[in-house]
């Protein structure tokens, strides 16, 4: 995009740019590494804000937020990360001049057909009020696991030193809770509709 300054990629492929990023901090290179994924940002953006100007900030602004977030998760897939990066950001800039309060999913484990089906569920306006008490529906060290991974954005290294609970359960604990979480939603999406149908008939 011509509002972003070109580099030259040297060749590297996404990982070993990455790599290169973590081991050194140079921003040039993650400059260089988000220039490739720049039109997907801002095509991500444009359909959430529909203004080109307000999504070229965001734009802008989803780099500075991967200054740091790259130092802390660890990335496989950049393209799909960063797609799910960019999707969070507009909707919680949204959520905050609507005076909504959200949560911004941590995006490591969002890569399985389950989780992408949660993320679009998630996506819809309506759906937000309905997961803070679906989140309460969780029970203690699922709830806990869920609420540091997803809320916090904790490592399982980091959870289990903050809650004592060993790695393997940690990651079961976040797997089922997951799980848990997404029949929740579908449930009281359900059960939603079902009420409208019973409504409209009515009248």
């Amino acid at each position: 995009m011509a509002f972003i300054k070109n580099i030259s990629s040297n060749g590297l492929t996404d990982n070993e740019l990455l790599v290169t990023y973590k081991q050194n901090g140079d921003v040039a290179v993650l400059g260089d590494l988000y220039q490739r994924y720049m039109d997907l940002v801002y095509g991500v953006c444009l359909k959430y804000y529909k203004e080109p100007e307000t999504a070229k900030d965001a734009v802008m602004q989803i780099f500075e937020e991967l200054v740091e977030k790259l130092k802390k998760h660890e990335v496989d897939n950049f393209k799909g990360w960063l797609h799910q990066v960019a999707k969070n950001h507009c909707l919680m800039q949204l959520r905050k001049t609507q005076k909504v309060k959200t949560v911004e999913f941590n995006t490591e484990l969002m890569q399985s057909g389950e989780n992408m089906h949660l993320d679009s569920v998630l996506e819809k306006e309506e759906n937000f009020k309905k997961l803070a008490g679906c989140m309460e529906s969780l029970t203690g060290d699922q709830e806990t696991a869920i609420r540091l991974f997803y809320l916090d954005g904790k490592s399982y290294n980091e959870i289990v030193a903050i809650s004592g609970i060993e790695w393997n359960a940690v990651r079961s604990l976040i797997q089922n809770g997951r799980r848990n979480l997404k029949l929740c939603m579908e449930k009281a999406i359900a059960a939603e509709s079902t009420n409208d149908i019973y409504l409209t008939k009515e009248n």
